[in-house]
């Protein structure tokens, strides 16, 4: 594990070290202050344990300080190997298999974690919802600005979309200058060539489990159509990569809310890590945020990772693939994006432009062409398919009803929703729809052509938005707005229906409410 740490009232500003179970320190590395004698002093104890080299620098002063470079070091690897000993103790620290050569899509990461991944109370502050969640609902930002405070937090590694548009620049540098920052306080702590089995206690008390790791993404493609391994699951819109590109374009680090599906119908990859959490390491344990539930994380041993890959690489069989499908023509989907399409698909971009920029040899050992996702089986009875509902803001209600009317040939219904009906809610009622002339198989993506058409002619913004409470409040709260409460969807279907029509029209699930989402916790570094 590679260890950072900012010593206080010397020359040096950062030492960084590496540090195995056994509290062996090699790789010592000083930033500032003297720098010969500094090297002298890192190579003369390259290998010995902390404990040998906290008794034979601690307590040395330079110039009346009181402390010394040296006192420092002593310092920083008595904290690393007490860091070890207590919480998840060297299990985190051993040397783990490398799986790279499996050729698998899905592989171990060098995952980061906040230091403080043991104390539930600062845990609570550092993990934030998914940047787009609550995009009309700016006073959820705010409670969440005011209980993170000045604690160390993810807020203040991301953007919420709802800021979008809004000083973006300024932002952007804060987020950057955040993520600098932390890094040489030693804010985080490495995890190499690791797995994370996640428990997720939702809202409502249901369990989700899933696996951190890393996908490979010259095995992803988020075009309709694509026939790669990890595939999007509905139509990522290419207008949307850019604001997300400024963002990742001078990070350092990524974090991730992208959920990635395998269809899993004999549990073979996540559950039987599941049976066994009890024997696994606990990394961290604690409440969420803003009423989301709770997160506990497992690091995975050597054991238990390898079978994993070896599992998904079962899943990739052609013939099984055929026969759960019914296209014998078409390549296996393995990986189908849940949520954070657009997010997979910006990190994407960045990769590509890394290539165009060093060249495909240099870039394929890059760290920017993996990305950070967790993996969930679509099969467990935990994983619900929410529809994302539509406001219309800014607009003439009874004139885009007309134009709806007229392009889907609406009927009004007073029977049960079903999978071609509609619920349009305005600040003067609502009303039920069956649609009967649509141009698309699904209801939302009927509807999604219907509003782009009506928005194209006549101005109005549309947001996308998750439970019908929501979307009916918002929608009766001003008379310029229409809400379009959508019908459930069957998660069933949707492996076959990417493999045959490519992917769903965008935002036509979630997976679980707002509050369900996943927050961002864990990091991986994504430059040289």
């Amino acid at each position: 594990m590679r260890y950072e740490y900012r010593p206080r009232g010397v020359c040096s500003r950062n030492i960084s070290f590496d540090i195995d179970g056994d509290h062996r320190i090699t790789n010592i590395s000083f930033v500032g202050g003297c720098n010969g004698n500094l090297k002298a002093l890192s190579k003369a104890v390259d290998g010995k344990t902390a404990e040998e080299i906290a008794e034979l620098f601690s307590g040395i002063d330079c110039a009346g300080k009181g402390t010394s470079c040296s006192d420092q070091l002593s310092r920083a690897v008595r904290e690393a190997a007490e860091k070890i000993g207590d919480g998840a103790s060297a299990e985190i620290y051993a040397e783990r298999k490398d799986l790279s050569e499996t050729g698998c899509a899905f592989l171990p990461a060098d995952i980061m974690l906040p230091s403080f991944y043991a104390d539930a109370e600062k845990m609570k502050k550092w993990a934030v919802v998914a940047c787009d969640q609550y995009t009309s609902q700016p006073e959820y930002w705010e409670k969440v600005e005011s209980f993170v405070g000045s604690s160390p937090s993810s807020l203040r590694l991301v953007l919420p979309e709802i800021y979008l548009g809004k000083n973006e620049d300024e932002r952007i540098a804060a987020i950057n200058r955040s993520m600098r920052e932390y890094i040489s306080k030693g804010i985080f702590t490495e995890i190499k060539n690791a797995l994370i089995l996640t428990e997720r206690k939702l809202s409502d008390g249901t369990c989700r489990y899933g696996i951190i790791g890393k996908i490979d993404l010259e095995k992803y493609d988020y075009a309709p159509g694509s026939e790669t391994p990890v595939r999007a699951s509905e139509k990522t819109v290419t207008e949307r990569i850019p604001p997300r590109l400024r963002v990742r374009k001078s990070a350092t680090i990524e974090l991730p809310h992208v959920l990635v599906l395998i269809d899993d119908p004999k549990k073979t990859v996540v559950e039987p890590v599941c049976a066994r959490k009890e024997s696994l390491c606990k990394l961290y344990d604690f409440e969420l945020m803003m009423g989301g539930g709770s997160v506990a994380g497992y690091l995975l041993s050597n054991e238990d990772s390898e079978n994993v890959i070896n599992a998904l690489i079962g899943l990739s069989d052609a013939e099984k693939s055929a026969a759960a499908y019914g296209f014998a023509d078409k390549k296996e989907l393995i990986f189908a994006v849940g949520d954070g399409n657009h997010s997979l698909a910006t990190a994407k971009a960045a990769y590509e432009k890394i290539k165009e920029l060093y060249g495909a040899s240099a870039a394929a050992s890059h760290p920017a062409r993996y990305a950070l996702v967790e993996i969930e089986n679509l099969r467990s009875d935990a994983l619900e398919f929410e529809p994302i509902h539509r406001v219309v803001f800014e607009t003439e209600p009874e004139k885009l009803i007309a134009y709806c009317k007229e392009k889907l040939g609406l009927e009004e219904t007073s029977g049960a929703p079903g999978s071609d009906t509609v619920k349009i809610v305005t600040a003067s009622g609502e009303k039920t729809y069956r649609i009967t002339s649509g141009d698309s198989p699904l209801a939302v993506g009927s509807v999604q052509s219907a509003i782009d058409g009506y928005l194209a002619s006549n101005g109005g913004r549309v947001d996308y938005i998750h439970g019908d409470g929501v979307t009916s409040r918002l929608a009766r709260e001003s008379a310029d707005r229409a809400g379009f409460i959508l019908p459930e969807i069957d998660k069933g279907s949707l492996f076959k229906t990417v493999v045959a029509d490519g992917v769903l029209p965008r935002k036509t699930f979630s997976m679980g409410n707002a509050e369900d989402k996943r927050f961002y916790l864990e990091a991986r570094k994504i430059t040289k």
